[in-house]
């Protein structure tokens, strides 16, 4: 669990929360996980999944934004 004391996941980028998730399922695939880290590992993974719907919701509203800039000009 020392990814989440080092950052939170609220603070990296997309890339970064992908790779992370990709490597919390490969744990959980090869069973690599006692059942006292799973429930650590499915918290971080839920927020990292929050992070990045944040993340596509704000560039979402920023490409919306140029566009309409676009439009206006």
């Amino acid at each position: 669990m020392l990814f989440l004391t080092l950052m939170s996941p609220t603070n990296i980028k997309y890339s970064a929360s992908v790779k992370r998730l990709e490597e919390i399922l490969e744990s959980i695939d090869r069973s690599n996980v006692g059942i006292d880290e799973l429930a650590d590992l499915v918290k971080e993974a839920a927020e990292l999944i929050k992070n990045c719907r944040a993340l596509i919701a704000s560039s979402e509203q920023s490409v919306q934004e140029s566009l309409k800039t676009l439009e206006e000009a």
